[in-house]
């Protein structure tokens, strides 16, 4: 009766693994392309281009913080940062699909928050689409609706995933 039972078991847990495996496609894609040497987002034009020395590898559309305009300086202040950063980590288990991110805050950044008494905030990633379908669904109708991220779609933070290397210098311009 035992050796039915395990048998049996056995048999269907292989049977549910090939059928999952089938049609499961990763969200952690491969790159063996050119090295993605920086990456430049102009917060105007709503655009993020992985570049590899002045040749552009990939240029996608972002939406950015609720309140896009001017630097980040403070916690809470709903803005994207402008400068020059470092992407310094990653994150595959986000709230947003996947992630990378942004050094932000920098020593100036920290000096300058310190300096009126506030804290400069942080987090601040280049991400996927919420993961939640309540948050999901108030983002596809509105541009600009992270807390000061940058949001793209998630078949391109995969690309960006799997092309972007911690190190790679990020700048941010108006």
């Amino acid at each position: 009766m035992d050796r039915r039972v395990f048998g049996l078991s056995v048999a269907a847990s292989l049977t549910l693994a090939g059928c999952g495996s089938t049609n499961y496609a990763s969200r952690f894609k491969t790159y063996n392309g050119p090295e993605v040497t920086s990456v430049v987002v102009n917060k105007g034009a709503r655009k993020i281009y992985l570049l590899n020395g002045e040749s552009i590898l990939r240029e996608y559309k972002m939406d950015l913080g609720f309140a896009p305009l001017g630097h980040k300086q403070i916690e809470g202040d709903g803005k994207t940062p402008e400068g020059l950063y470092r992407i310094d980590r990653r994150n595959p288990n986000s709230s947003y699909h996947l992630s990378i991110g942004i050094s932000y805050p920098n020593a100036s950044d920290v000096a300058y928050a310190r300096s009126i008494g506030k804290r400069p905030g942080g987090e601040i990633f280049i991400h996927g689409e919420p993961n939640e379908r309540k948050a999901r669904k108030r983002a596809s109708r509105v541009s600009d609706w992270t807390a000061g991220c940058i949001a793209v779609k998630n078949s391109e933070i995969e690309e960006i995933y799997a092309m972007v290397r911690d190190g790679t210098p990020i700048a941010l311009r108006a």
